[in-house]
């Protein structure tokens, strides 16, 4: 049985050498970073509470423990999230029931989509779904002429499509940032069958996935640049930020940027002027 808690705990601790936190750094060691003893001390529980808490036996740990170890393991805010939706379950909603399945776009969000012709942008939802896109959108990422229909899926375009790795100018840096946002769902949703079943297609058929995902980086999605080389202008260099969807919980609205006058933007109008039909925003 997959002990999450315990499998972030000893990653985080492995990256920390002893010289780091003012700790002897000689001797022999059977594992690189902090021992758990170390952790423990520094972080001021008892060696045998802090092996229990990596065993997923510590019980409902407290605020003030949680966010000792974090300290002494160095985690950022998002990591430090993650440990405590890891350390404390969420307990199942309403709403995160009805989010199992494939969650909905309202229409007021779709006309939004629309109205942003000249901007690509699409809706994201839980487990990196494709809910919602404009034509622009559709013109850089192809998403209604996608091989083999269904769905669309980010993470399974990033690891499984054969032409994504052509497609994204920087592909293994939107591989590990796929991936670290997929290991922060799944820490706030430990009982999604459907998340399981994605993370389970995409370990049997992508190395690159198994090996990402058993890192344990996690990550949000907030903003960036992206690099893409279309097949039919060439490279695209993008900004790109994400809005959350009032009253949709767990759905992003994510909008490419490019400054007027660029290269990109001259592309982007050229790829507008091919899907000028009028198309309303895609939804699956």
């Amino acid at each position: 049985m997959e002990n999450s808690l315990g499998d972030f705990l000893r990653s985080r601790r492995s990256r920390i050498q002893p010289e780091e936190v003012g700790l002897p750094g000689h001797g022999r060691r059977r594992v690189p970073g902090l021992r758990r003893e170390e952790v423990a001390q520094l972080a001021g529980v008892s060696v045998d509470y802090y092996v229990r808490l990596e065993q997923g036996r510590g019980g409902s740990a407290s605020d003030a423990v949680l966010d000792a170890v974090a300290r002494v393991l160095r985690l950022d805010d998002v990591e430090a999230a993650h440990l405590r939706s890891l350390a404390r379950p969420p307990k199942p909603s309403a709403a995160a029931s009805s989010a199992r399945g494939r969650q909905q776009v309202r229409a007021g969000t779709r006309l939004l989509l629309d109205m942003m012709a000249g901007v690509p942008a699409f809706v994201l939802g839980r487990r990196m779904e494709v809910l919602a896109w404009n034509g622009l959108a559709d013109a850089v990422h192809g998403y209604s002429s996608r091989p083999g229909g269904g769905d669309p899926n980010a993470a399974r375009q990033v690891f499984l499509d054969p032409a994504a790795r052509e497609f994204y100018v920087q592909w293994e840096a939107v591989a590990a940032e796929t991936v670290a946002y997929l290991r922060r769902d799944a820490g706030l949703h430990p009982e999604d069958a459907r998340l399981s079943a994605l993370v389970g297609e995409l370990s049997v058929r992508s190395e690159e996935f198994r090996r990402l995902w058993a890192d344990h980086q996690v990550r949000e999605k907030t903003h960036g640049v992206k690099l893409i080389r279309h097949p039919l202008v060439g490279e695209l260099d993008f900004g790109y930020e994400t809005l959350g969807v009032n009253g949709s919980p767990e759905q992003l609205l994510v909008a490419f940027t490019a400054p007027a006058g660029s290269p990109t933007a001259q592309k982007l109008a050229l790829l507008a002027s091919w899907t000028a039909d009028g198309s309303p925003a895609r939804v699956e």
